[in-house]
C-alpha cells in the first residue's frame, strides 16, 4: 500500500517555548547539584533544560500513570484480584551518544518525586546483550548493539514477569569497562511503580509470522515510549568527542577493554573512532534505530548544543 504523503502527521510538534509552558505549576524538585550528578560524563545538561523540557514530560507522564493506576484498580475489582501491582513501563530509545542514559536518569529522578510513583526503577538493555564469547563465536562482534546481538528471548521474559506483577525479577548487568555482560551479575526489579527501559533498539519490530501466531515485541510491554533524536552529523561529532575524552579517562584503566586505544596517537585514535562510527554505529542507526523513531509516543529533537529544540507528541 502506497503511503498518503498528504496525510496529516500523527504528531503535534511543540517548540521549546511552547513545551516549557506545559510545565504549568509543576514544582522543580531537583537542585543544580543533583542535575550535575545525573548527567553522563560527556553529556551537557543544565537546570534550565530540566525545567523547560523534563518537568513538563514528568507532568504528562504523571497523568498517564494516574490513569493506568485507576484502570488497574477497576480491573482488579472486576476480576476480584488483590495484591497485584502492574508497573507503568517507559521505553527510551535513540542512537549511540545521543544522551539516552542521561534522559532516563533525569526522568527517573523526577518521576520518583511524584506522590503516586515513589518507586521508579531503571534497566538498560545492555545487560541483555549476548556475552562477547557468544558474539565472537557467531561472528557478531562487529554488530554489537544491532538487534541480533541481544538475547531478546530473555528480555521479553523479563518484561513479561515485570508486567505480570511478579516479585524480585532479575535483570543481567553490563560493564562498559570490560565491554561485556557481568557473569552472574544482576539487578532486581521488585514491583516498581514505574520501570524505565533504555536501549538502542527497544522500539524494534520484526516481520510477523505468516501463520498469524502471536509474536511479542519488546515495545509491546511499553505504556509510553521516548525517542531522542539528532541529525547524523551532530551524532557523529558527539560520538567522536566522547571517544576522545574517554581515551583520556576510562580507557586508561588497566581493566578497560579499550585500554589499547589510550596508547594511540591523536591521529590514530580519531581514525579508529571514525572507523567505528561509519562501520558500526552509523549502519545500526540507519538500518535499525532510525526506522523505529515514528513508533515512539514522544520524540525529543536535540540541536548541536545538546539542547532539545522541539518536542513531538503523538496524537493517537
Amino acid at each position: 500500500m502506497v503511503q498518503d504523503v498528504d496525510a496529516p502527521s500523527p504528531y503535534r510538534v511543540f517548540t521549546r517555548a511552547e513545551w516549557a509552558a506545559k510545565r504549568a505549576d509543576t514544582p522543580m524538585t531537583l537542585n543544580p547539584d543533583e542535575v550535575t550528578r545525573l548527567k553522563s560524563f560527556t553529556d551537557q545538561l543544565s537546570i534550565d533544560e530540566v525545567e523547560a523540557i523534563y518537568l513538563p514530560i514528568s507532568r504528562l507522564l504523571s497523568f498517564y500513570v494516574a490513569a493506568q493506576q485507576k484502570l488497574a484498580r477497576a480491573s482488579q475489582t472486576f476480576l476480584g484480584a488483590t495484591d497485584v501491582k502492574i508497573p507503568f513501563v517507559i521505553g527510551v530509545a535513540g542512537s549511540v551518544a545521543v544522551g539516552k542514559s542521561t534522559t532516563s536518569r533525569v526522568l527517573q529522578a523526577l518521576l520518583s518525586r511524584w506522590s503516586n510513583t515513589p518507586k521508579v526503577d531503571l534497566v538498560t538493555t545492555d545487560g541483555f546483550l549476548f556475552p562477547n564469547a557468544y558474539l565472537e563465536r557467531e561472528g557478531l562482534m562487529k554488530k554489537k548493539g544491532f538487534p541480533e546481538s541481544y538475547d531478546t528471548k530473555s528480555l521479553l521474559h523479563f518484561l513479561a514477569d515485570v508486567k505480570a506483577g511478579k516479585r524480585h525479577v532479575k535483570a543481567p548487568v553490563y560493564s562498559h569497562l570490560v565491554y561485556d555482560v557481568v557473569p552472574g551479575g544482576h539487578v532486581t526489579v521488585d514491583r516498581p511503580d514505574i520501570l524505565i527501559v533504555e536501549g538502542l533498539n527497544v522500539l524494534q519490530t520484526g516481520r510477523p509470522p505468516r501463520d498469524g501466531k502471536a509474536i511479542p515485541y519488546v515495545s509491546d510491554y511499553f505504556d509510553f515510549s521516548v525517542f531522542i533524536d539528532a541529525e547524523e552529523d551532530v551524532l557523529e561529532q558527539w560520538y567522536l568527542e566522547r571517544f576522545m575524552r574517554l581515551r583520556e579517562t576510562a580507557f586508561r584503566d588497566p581493566q578497560s577493554y579499550f585500554r589499547r586505544y589510550a596508547e594511540k596517537t591523536d591521529f590514530e585514535a580519531m581514525k579508529t573512532a571514525l572507523a567505528l562510527w561509519y562501520g558500526i554505529n552509523l549502519v545500526n542507526l540507519r538500518d535499525n534505530i532510525l526506522p523505529t523513531r515514528q513508533r515512539a509516543r514522544l520524540i525529543l529533537k536535540k540541536d548541536a548544543n545538546h539542547r532539545i529544540e522541539s518536542v513531538s507528541l503523538r496524537r493517537v
